[in-house]
Order: C-alpha cells, then structure tokens, then sequence
C-alpha cells in the first residue's frame, strides 16, 4: 500500500512511541521522491519535523473524506448520486471496467468480489435556455445551468476501505512533495540552470506515473506497462544526473529549506472542497430553498502547478459481478478516451 498506510491506518498522537517511526516512514517516501536532498544537512531530522504538520493535516483531510457509496445498477436507481454521475446504468458500468487498475485488483484477488475506488471526473456547469411549468403555465426560454460529468476514471482502488483511505493519504504526501519541489524550481533563482532544468524534468516525469492528487481523482497519465517502464527508466537517469551535479552546500541547505517549507504549511499547497448543490433528475441546478430535486454535496480537488486541473470525485464500492467482459467494448473505449 506505500510508505505511509500505519500513518493513516491509526492516528497517534505525537507522543506516542510508534510515531517516530510513521514519520520515519514518510521521510523515506520523500527522499525517494527526490533523492538529492539526502545531500542536505540534518536532512533526515529537518524533514521529519516537517512532516509530523504535514501528516497531521493529511490525516485529517482524509477522516474528512465522504462516506463510501455503492456504484452498481441498483444503487443508481436508488441514489441521486450516481444517478447524476451517469446517464444510465450501462455508462457506469464501462466507466468502472475501463479501469485498468481496477481489472488488474480483480484479477490478483481471485476471492475478491467488490473493490473500494475513487471516481474521479470532469464537471461542467452549462448555462442553456430550457422550459419550466410557472404555475399551470409552461415557459419557454428560461435560464438554468445543468451539471455534465464527464471523462470518468479509476486510478486507485483496494480491497477495503481502510486501504483505500491509506493510500488516499499517501497521494496527499507525495503531492506536498511535488508541491515542494516545483517551489524550489520556479523561486530559486540562484539554481544552476542545468540544475533547475532536471528538477523540472523530474517534476514532469512524476506527474506522468500519476504521482500525488493526479493519480488519486483520475488526471490523465501514463498506464500501458511499457510506458510506465520507460517512465521508471527516466526517473532513474535523472536521479544520477542530480546526484552527478556539483553544486554549494548553501544551495542544498536552500533545496531542503524550499521542500520543508511546503510541509510546514500544507494547507497553502493542498486543497480538497465541497459543495452543496439542487439538483433535479435531469440534473439542471435548482435554488436552494426550492422543493424540486436532491441537495447533493459534490467534493472537488484542485490540482496545483503547470497542470492546473480542478476535478469532481466520490469514494465507491464497485462489485465484480458488474465488471464487463474485457475486449473489444474495452478496447474501444479506451481508444476513445
């Protein structure tokens, strides 16, 4: 499940004895994210003061996580939820069976007969001209904005979903991280340029195997075999040409410095919202007070950097009894997308 699953699998205080090594835990999880700041002074000792905020914050940003819904047939004629997610039962369905971590979960866990996810997804807000009944009158031409989800994916999934919120929390860390690592390449300006340059390369190549929040609410990224093994294969190359570089200790102690900083403020860097939002079954927004449609909260995560994204996502439970045959209808979407 990753470095960092007893960190959210059991909220300890800071003085209980097993804390130093969850910290211990999440310091190694960042060095492997950027090797070079082993170079650092007290390295070790510095990020680990950090990190004891970042997880703190982390922990409760995951206990504040919606509860878990069913996504499947049944649950979509009974839950305004997913009936707003989906147009029909059908479009859940290959939503959930294109996911190829999905599949590959399924296929590892042979007893396995549901698996817990994050659905992540697009959502628009579209102004248009509709009807509406005003009293025993129809009217035509009225102004309402309706809700479109789109472009629905499954990064991360496990078999429970105490898994699931461990490796949630996980992705939250490493996205401090990357949110750290692209402080220290856009504010310092005394790097070297060789040097900013592969800090950037190494940022870029992180975001393509899905690090952080990108991975967790289903930002596009890399997940062929072959292109993740190519991926792996240049993050490697690149560690060698950062530990190759010769630069001043004083620029190293900054590098540390810039990375510490994010953790010490992570709710500058890191951000999860909701919103509570009427809607009908067409899904077009209702006023608050008004006694047609559902109150549904709908959560959000933002996604910082070059890349900036805004993405929908719900937390679900998907049984395997639903999951399509994999093939052409598989294929086909997949090349769709």
């Amino acid at each position: 499940m990753g470095l960092l699953s007893d960190f959210l699998l059991h909220r300890r205080a800071p003085s209980d004895p097993d804390s130093e090594s969850r910290i211990g835990d999440a310091v190694a999880r960042v060095l492997a994210m950027n090797p070079r700041l082993k170079s650092a002074r007290r390295h070790e000792a510095r990020l680990a003061q950090s990190l004891h905020t970042a997880l703190s914050y982390t922990d409760d940003l995951v206990a504040s996580l919606p509860a878990v819904r069913d996504a499947n047939a049944q649950a979509w004629s009974s839950d305004p939820v997913m009936r707003s997610l989906f147009a029909t039962p059908g479009d859940l369905a290959q939503a959930f069976s294109r996911s190829e971590a999905l599949r590959a979960l399924f296929e590892r866990d042979a007893g396995l007969t549901e698996a817990y996810a994050v659905l992540g997804m697009a959502m628009i807000e579209r102004h248009i001209l509709g009807v509406a009944l005003e009293g025993d009158s129809i009217r035509h031409d009225v102004p309402q904005t309706t809700l479109c989800f789109s472009d629905h994916r499954v990064r991360i999934c496990s078999g429970s979903e105490e898994g699931l919120r461990d490796e949630i929390g996980c992705r939250l860390i490493d996205q401090l991280a990357l949110a750290g690592f692209e402080s220290l390449a856009a504010n310092r300006r005394d790097l070297a340029d060789q040097s900013r340059t592969l800090i950037d390369k190494r940022i870029a190549l992180l975001q393509s195997q899905g690090a952080g929040l990108r991975g967790v609410v289903g930002e596009p990224a890399a997940t062929a075999p072959d292109e993740l093994a190519r991926i792996q294969t240049e993050i490697e190359n690149n560690s060698r040409a950062l530990a190759r570089l010769r630069v001043p200790e004083q620029s190293l102690e900054l590098e540390l410095e810039c990375v510490c900083n994010v953790f010490q403020h992570p709710a500058d860097h890191l951000h999860i919202k909701s919103r509570h939002i009427r809607i009908d079954s067409m899904n077009v927004v209702q006023a608050p007070a008004s006694k047609a449609g559902t109150d549904i909260e709908f959560h959000f995560a933002r996604i910082p950097g070059k890349r900036a994204a805004i993405r929908s996502f719900v937390l679900v439970k998907f049984p395997r009894r639903e999951l399509l045959p994999g093939g052409l209808v598989i294929d086909a979407a997949m090349q769709a997308l």
